[in-house]
């Protein structure tokens, strides 16, 4: 059997935590937060540690001034993605939205192809296919959870498109800045737009939520949103968006995984047949030669 590449072993640290993420968000926003209150103080703290990151490492936030217009817009729609994250989870069960976001790659190379940064083969779309058929047994085996309310439903769909999009405006930074910086200005922009929006929220929130909620904030904070984004877009920068996207579909079935651990939930036979024609179609799609974004 040969060893995972580094690549592989990035993409998979990422989804893991991004399952851990879904969980602890869920638990998070049923237990005393508001939504855009958890995401104000999320995101807030987020932005910190990449610029004190970035002025310890670095010691530059500099951009190319052809660079500053694509990264605001980054902000934008991170911001976008952020709402929609936090009131999918308020509004429908962490699973749910686990699945919605297996939607994401099509998205991604539908918006690659229009934009004519990636050329997707045969090869692709059948692996496309079998996550996505696995994808929907995964969604079969929680059928009982699908009753849950069609916004929450509808913003999992934002959630999974503006993520895609991000993935594509960002790819280009990629090759002239590191993860952090990027980071150390996005996500600020974001904040600020979770803030205005938010206030609201934030300032009629009671912060006297026990400290198992803010243990899993911080932990929500540091591994999902900090370290993931550094993983996930070195990852994007050696494989484009979207064969780095596909692998998320690897989600729904390990944020299956912990919600049976952490939360008491079931998964039956259903659900683990979906995960493994999820992990056939990630494996049938990687096997293709790499095609860089933009070629």
């Amino acid at each position: 059997m040969r060893r995972p590449t580094t690549v592989e072993v990035m993409l998979l640290s990422a989804i893991g935590l991004w399952a851990f993420n879904l969980t602890f968000s869920r638990y998070i926003l049923t237990h005393g937060f508001q939504p855009l209150a958890y995401s104000t103080v999320r995101y807030g703290l987020a932005s910190l540690i990449f610029v004190v990151i970035v002025a310890i490492a670095e010691r530059s936030f500099r951009m190319a001034r052809a660079d500053v217009l694509v990264v605001v817009v980054c902000g934008i729609v991170v911001w976008i993605n952020q709402i929609g994250f936090v009131y999918s989870l308020k509004t429908t069960s962490a699973s749910v939205i686990a699945l919605i976001m297996g939607a994401t790659p099509i998205f991604a190379a539908l918006i690659g192809l229009a934009f004519g940064t990636e050329r997707l083969p045969t090869r692709f779309w059948l692996g496309a296919a079998l996550s996505l058929a696995g994808v929907a047994l995964v969604a079969l085996g929680t059928r009982e959870q699908l009753s849950g309310d069609l916004r929450g439903i509808l913003y999992g769909l934002g959630t999974a498109a503006t993520w895609a999009v991000y993935s594509i405006l960002v790819t280009p930074l990629m090759r002239r800045y590191s993860a952090s910086r990027i980071s150390a200005l996005v996500l600020p922009i974001s904040w600020i737009g979770i803030l205005i929006v938010g206030w609201p929220q934030t300032s009629s929130q009671n912060w006297d939520l026990g400290w198992e909620v803010w243990v899993l904030l911080v932990l929500a904070t540091v591994g999902p949103l900090v370290t993931t984004n550094i993983l996930w877009f070195r990852s994007l920068d050696r494989i484009g968006p979207s064969r780095a996207t596909l692998a998320t579909n690897l989600q729904p079935f390990l944020a299956a995984i912990v919600a049976v651990v952490f939360l008491n939930e079931h998964m039956n036979v259903v659900q683990v047949l979906g995960g493994i024609l999820i992990g056939a179609g990630i494996l049938a799609a990687r096997r293709r030669a790499p095609v860089s974004p933009g070629e």
